[in-house]
């Protein structure tokens, strides 16, 4: 049975719960991180040598960094529906994927230690200020994307969606100002009418 390791109002959590949703995989998950401890003790830094979570183990198979674990268990249990067969297709889902690792998480997580968990060393009116403005033309670019589509690789949910969908959650529920992006605002809306989004992501902001 798929085991994983992490806590759920992680948003790196979030997004392999909510795949794994989506897939219908039967698993166990243990609590770990932060409140709950685990990743201090040395069994579990020899699953993970970052001490960070999600790990997951699948049938002897140890994988972290949650993005990786999105793609593997989308393409072990859902080819041809979360994981694109065709390998342009594939591609373009594992470039958003990346785009959201690298280019759009490092401002919205700025903004989340700021706003919801009152990190003090966010707080400054400019740094905030320019965290918020990169974020906004991120999320341009995905608003130009998704003209005239449902999702992010066309007409159906993939695995591109995920670790974006995540996010997009977490952007529209913290009490920043936003720009208006009609797009990505009506994929949130699609996404919010998915039960693994509703389970897993839609959660308050701790």
């Amino acid at each position: 049975m798929l085991k994983i390791w992490g806590r759920l109002n992680s948003i790196n959590v979030m997004k392999v719960m909510w795949c794994v949703e989506e897939l219908g995989i039967e698993y166990q998950r243990v609590d770990a991180g932060m409140q709950y401890g685990v990743v201090g003790e040395d069994y579990y830094a020899r699953l993970n040598p970052n001490r960070r979570v999600p790990t997951i183990e699948d049938d002897g198979l140890v994988l972290w960094e949650s993005n990786v674990i999105v793609r593997y268990l989308s393409a072990k249990y859902g080819s041809g529906s979360l994981s694109p067969v065709d390998a342009g297709e594939r591609a373009l889902a594992d470039q958003w994927m990346d785009w959201q690792q690298t280019t759009l998480h490092p401002d919205i997580t700025f903004i989340f230690w700021a706003v919801v968990r009152d990190l003090k060393a966010n707080q400054d009116p400019e740094k905030l200020a320019a965290a918020a403005s990169r974020a906004g033309n991120a999320w341009q670019v995905l608003d130009d994307h998704l003209a005239g589509r449902d999702f992010l690789c066309g007409g159906h949910l993939t695995m591109a969606d995920i670790p974006a969908g995540a996010a997009v959650w977490r952007w529209y529920n913290m009490e920043i100002e936003r720009p208006i992006f009609t797009n990505v605002e009506a994929w949130h809306e699609r996404l919010k009418q998915r039960p693994g989004f509703q389970q897993f992501i839609m959660q308050p902001l701790t």
